[in-house]
């Protein structure tokens, strides 16, 4: 008997299309979604606005909302999708920011201790999928959105995040991987792609295939 599984997480840049995949897999399995939070983040809009004081700030909060989400999901019954993991801020916005002197080097290590400690009480998810997406796909969504605190983000910082994504995922070990490659793909307005996506993550979860 095939085991269900709890937790589907998607990892990708900014823009590289996370909500909208979430929102097909939620439709066509019935799985439950908790997005990333950014309409309600307190901190999300000063942080674009002056990245060196709010990015200490903005780290441990999206780590504390991942964390509890898994929390969740592991003491529940249902699939529940997550709009990025909780390793993708340690692994690549955390240490981008300290690259970049937007974090201080004790800020970083008290950030890091602490994820090191949370991620250690936690499954890893049963597929991570990643959406691999060039600077010039990403800028296009982006743009397409319109949210006025994004329009500050420069192409260079886009880039530094898409080089850690990639070491990141090279190296990626602990659990099922499904790399999506979206500069080829429209999952949002192509009914083939739609349908190849839904083959791709079925194939990964030996889940029976049903038609978009």
């Amino acid at each position: 008997m095939t085991r269900i599984p709890k937790h589907i997480a998607i990892a990708g840049n900014i823009g590289a299309g996370k909500t909208t995949l979430c929102e097909l897999l939620s439709n066509h399995f019935d799985w439950e979604v908790n997005y990333e939070s950014t309409d309600d983040n307190p901190y999300l809009e000063d942080f674009y606005n002056d990245m060196n004081r709010w990015s200490f700030n903005l780290q441990i909060y999206f780590l504390n909302n991942r964390y509890r989400q898994i929390v969740d999901i592991q003491k529940g019954d249902k699939t529940v999708i997550q709009d990025r993991s909780i390793y993708e801020d340690a692994h690549i916005f955390a240490p981008n920011l300290h690259q970049m002197g937007l974090m201080p080097a004790r800020d970083f290590k008290n950030y890091f201790d602490l994820f090191q400690l949370m991620s250690s009480q936690v499954n890893p998810p049963d597929l991570l999928i990643y959406l691999k997406a060039s600077v010039p796909t990403l800028v296009k969504h982006i743009q397409k959105r319109g949210r006025d605190y994004e329009s500050t983000m420069s192409l260079n910082y886009l880039q530094s995040l898409n080089d850690k994504y990639n070491e990141w995922i090279d190296s990626y070990s602990i659990g099922n991987l499904l790399v999506l490659d979206v500069n080829e793909l429209d999952y949002k307005d192509n009914a083939e792609h739609r349908q190849f996506v839904v083959e791709e993550v079925s194939k990964k979860l030996n889940l029976k295939l049903k038609s978009c």
